[in-house]
C-alpha cells in the first residue's frame, strides 16, 4: 500500500509516526546486528583461526557496505520511487542475515557483514530522504532526533543482549533474531511508508549520475557539512569497533561486564538527542549545533589524560560519554542543514552525504585500529582527538557558509 504526500507534515500524530517507526525499526536491526555480535567476535575469530587484531575489520567492512550502493540508490529512488527501493533493501538485509549463519570461513563471514552493511545504504539514501521530504524542517529534526533515540537503544542494549544470548546458545541465533526484527519492519514500511519521490522522468544513465554528483560535490558548503558529520561521529564508531579489543582482550572484562560498560557512552548519546528534541524550534539551528559542540570538545579534552595513563580505560569511557552528549545534539540538526545545502534532488544529495560519511567511518576505524596496535589506548585517543579537530574546523566552515559570521 502506497500513500502519497504532497505537503510536509508540521504536526505529529500517531498515524504520522508509523512510517518513521517502521523505518527506525529497520535501522535498529542494522545497528543491533553490529552491536549484538561484538561480544561474540573473540569466539568467532577463534573459530575461524584468525588473529584477534582482525576483529575491527568486521565493523569497517560493514560500514564499507553502507557506502557501496548509495551512489545508485538515491538517483534510482528519485526515478522509480523511494518505497520500492526501500523495501528491496530490507529484503536484501534479511537474506544477508540468514546467509551469514552458514559462513564456513572468516572471509565469508566478512562478506556477509559487507552485504548486511548495504542495508545502511537504503536507510540513508532512501529512508531518511523520505523523512526529510515528509515533514517540515523543525518537525523533521524532532522526528530524526526521536528516531535516533530508538535506534541508539541498539548500541545501548546490543552488547549486553548479545552477551546474554551467548550464555544460552550459539552466535548464529543473533542474526536469526535480527532477521526477524527486519521482517517486522518490512511489513510496517509496506503498509505505512508514503511515496515522496519527485519521480524524475530522465533515464538513469552513468553520464547523468556523474553530472548530478559533480554538481553536489562542487558545493563546498555541502562537502564541509558532510565532512563535519562524518568526523563528529567517527570516534564513536571507532569505539564500537575496538571496544571488544580494549575492554575484553586488553582489560580482561567478561562479555557481560563489557556490555555494562557500553551503557554510559550510549546513554550520553541518547541524552544529547533528547536535548535536541526539546530545544529544536526554540533556537536557531546553528545555535543548537554550537551548544552541542561544548560537551563534544570537553569530552575529548578530558581524554588527553589517557596519553599519560593509557591503562585508565574507565576514564576513556567517561570522556566518550561526555562527548557523546554533544554528538547527539549536533548530528540530526546538521544532517538536515547539509541535506538542504544543495539544490539537487534529495535522493542524490542524501546518497552523496551517506557515501562521504561511511568512507570516513570505515577509514577512521582502520586508522584507529592501527594506532591502537602501535600505541594502545593512547594511540586510539590521539586518533579521536584528530577526528574531533577536523570535525570542528569543517563545522565552522559549514556554518559560516550557511549563516555567515553570526554563526561563529
Amino acid at each position: 500500500m502506497t500513500q502519497i504526500r504532497t505537503q510536509p507534515i508540521s504536526q505529529l500524530s500517531f498515524i504520522a509516526l508509523l512510517f518513521p517507526f517502521a523505518l527506525v525499526l529497520f535501522e535498529f536491526a542494522t545497528y543491533i546486528s553490529n552491536d549484538m555480535i561484538l561480544p561474540a567476535m573473540p569466539t568467532i575469530v577463534h573459530l575461524f583461526n584468525v588473529d584477534p587484531s582482525h576483529i575491527p575489520s568486521a565493523m569497517s567492512l560493514c560500514l564499507l557496505g553502507g557506502a557501496s550502493l548509495q551512489w545508485l540508490l538515491g538517483p534510482l529512488s528519485d526515478r522509480i520511487g523511494r518505497k520500492p527501493v526501500m523495501l528491496a533493501g530490507v529484503l536484501l538485509f534479511i537474506v544477508a542475515c540468514i546467509g551469514i549463519v552458514f559462513a564456513k570461513s572468516y572471509s565469508w563471514f566478512l562478506f556477509g557483514r559487507f552485504v548486511q552493511g548495504t542495508g545502511m545504504c537504503f536507510i540513508g539514501a532512501v529512508g531518511y530522504a523520505a523523512i526529510q521530504e515528509s515533514f517540515a524542517e523543525a518537525t523533521a529534526i524532532r522526528v530524526t532526533a526521536l528516531m535516533a533515540n530508538v535506534a541508539l537503544i541498539a548500541p545501548l542494549i546490543g552488547p549486553l543482549a548479545g552477551a546474554m544470548i551467548l550464555q544460552f546458545t550459539d552466535w548464529e541465533w543473533i542474526f536469526i533474531i535480527v532477521a526477524g526484527i527486519a521482517m517486522v519492519s518490512f511489513v510496517g514500511l509496506w503498509r505505512f511508508m508514503p511515496e515522496t519521490s519527485p519521480k524524475i522522468t530522465s533515464p538513469l544513465r552513468l553520464s547523468s549520475l556523474r553530472t548530478d554528483y559533480m554538481a553536489v560535490l562542487r558545493n563546498r558548503r555541502f562537502v564541509a557539512g558532510a565532512i563535519s558529520i562524518g568526523f563528529t561521529s567517527m570516534p564513536l564508531l571507532a569505539w564500537i569497533a575496538l571496544a571488544p579489543v580494549i575492554l575484553m582482550q586488553d582489560a580482561g572484562l567478561s562479555t557481560i561486564d563489557y556490555g555494562y560498560w557500553q551503557i554510559p557512552v550510549f546513554a550520553g548519546l541518547i541524552l544529547g538527542n533528547i536535548i535536541l528534541a526539546k530545544v529544536v524550534g526554540s533556537f536557531p539551528i546553528y545555535r543548537i549545533i554550537t551548544l552541542g559542540s561544548i560537551p563534544f570538545m570537553l569530552g575529548f579534552a578530558l581524554s588527553l589524560y589517557l596519553i599519560r595513563a593509557p591503562d585508565a580505560w574507565q576514564w576513556l569511557i567517561v570522556s566518550l560519554s561526555i562527548s557523546a552528549i554533544g554528538i547527539g545534539i549536533i548530528n540530526a540538526a546538521q544532517f538536515r542543514l547539509a541535506l538542504f545545502a544543495s539544490d539537487q534532488s534529495k535522493g542524490t544529495v542524501s546518497a552523496a552525504l551517506g557515501i562521504i560519511i561511511m568512507i570516513i567511518f570505515s577509514a577512521g576505524i582502520e586508522i584507529a585500529k592501527i594506532s591502537h596496535e602501535i600505541a594502545g589506548n593512547a594511540g586510539f585517543v590521539l586518533v579521536c582527538i584528530a577526528a574531533a579537530a577536523i570535525a570542528i574546523s569543517a563545522r565552522r566552515r559549514f556554518l559560516r557558509g550557511q549563516f555567515g559570521e553570526e554563526a561563529q
